[in-house]
């Protein structure tokens, strides 16, 4: 027997999609809209080649990673397609292949299925069906990978559906969050389950991810871009990727009050690492975020907010991980939940 899914058919796989009456559309075109990403020399990225390219090495080889890239469509057909060609594949022991490397698709707002990516996936990348059933109009979105790179994603429906544009997100300004691995989505089990995509669901708002894992150093490049951008709530969660608490004290409050400025009106949460435990270094990066947090009050800033820890982990305490530092979906959903009860408080337009 070669195989579990020898013993359990649910295991298997099927990599192509069965159909012969597809009709396959290019994301890239009307009436998709993309969210998250954008297209650039032949890649999705995250921010534009030159900006990564000028922050760290680090940078420029996660920028084309996909995390918090959306495709959104409405459609009658019974089934969607993907067929997609990769760049990067990141493989990790303690990271689930769907999560590094596959597509999620979310029909109405819930969870349908995921397109799953075979073990052996190279660059030419793979196709992937999901059976929606019946020809009522849904709207789909789906998520892209949070580890790999996309280099081009084309969608398949049946060749007589209906293809519309999606519902416009109900806040279009991108919430924007800037951290490390965590917040580019190590170690969810799929796209979709990283704290972001779960709070766009919950309220229709749109974001972007630049979560850069291990490479977040609040550099005076990505300083520059990130106060540049024009987006509805920033989100500051860094300090795990400052290389030492004096280099966090030195960066921490000098990127918040460069986005201040060019943003007076802002909404602006930051919070440090989510762990349940900290050890002496960790209470010293935590006490730096908060630090920056009260000199914002007590200059009068009526518009920051600060998450501490605790609170990040209070729905599933120190079980929340894979390794004592990368949330599994349950630590990610504890996530969701913090962030997004503050977020519901916040007038955001």
């Amino acid at each position: 027997m070669s195989g579990i899914e020898k013993v359990d058919k649910n295991f298997g796989l099927k990599t192509n999609t069965g159909k012969s009456d597809i009709r396959y559309y290019s994301i890239d075109e009307s009436p998709f809209s993309l969210h998250g990403v954008f297209k650039e020399n032949g890649r999705y990225r995250r921010i534009p080649e030159a900006v990564a390219r000028s922050v760290s090495d680090g940078v420029y080889f996660l920028h084309s990673h996909t995390a918090g890239g959306r495709v959104r469509f409405a459609t009658n057909s019974s089934y969607v397609t993907i067929h997609v060609k990769m760049n990067t594949i990141s493989k990790m022991s303690h990271f689930a292949f769907e999560g590094s490397c596959g597509f999620d698709m979310y029909v109405d707002n819930e969870y349908l299925r995921s397109f799953v990516p075979p073990m052996d996936v190279s660059d030419a990348g793979y196709e992937s069906v999901a059976e929606i059933g019946g020809h009522e109009m849904h709207e789909i979105t789906i998520h892209m990978p949070l580890y790999s790179g996309v280099s081009e994603m084309y969608v398949g429906i049946e060749e007589t559906a209906v293809l519309k544009e999606a519902t416009p997100y109900k806040v279009e300004k991108p919430i924007v969050y800037y951290g490390s691995s965590i917040t580019q989505g190590g170690c969810a089990s799929r796209p979709g389950s990283s704290y972001q995509a779960t709070i766009t669901r919950r309220f229709h708002y749109d974001h972007i991810n630049l979560g850069f894992s291990g490479s977040a150093k609040a550099e005076d490049a990505m300083i520059e871009y990130i106060k540049n951008l024009d987006m509805s709530l920033f989100v500051l969660d860094y300090d795990h990727n400052a290389p030492s608490v004096d280099h966090l004290a030195a960066t921490h409050e000098k990127l918040f009050l460069a986005v201040r400025e060019q943003h007076p009106d802002l909404p602006i949460i930051m919070m440090p690492r989510p762990k349940h435990y900290l050890n002496a270094d960790e209470e010293k990066r935590r006490a730096i975020v908060k630090t920056t947090y009260e000199n914002a009050v007590a200059r009068g800033d009526q518009n920051v907010y600060y998450i501490d820890n605790r609170e990040l982990t209070a729905l599933c305490g120190p079980d929340g991980t894979v390794d004592n530092c990368h949330p599994t979906d349950y630590g990610f959903a504890s996530m969701a939940r913090a962030v997004g009860d503050v977020i519901a408080n916040i007038e955001i337009k």
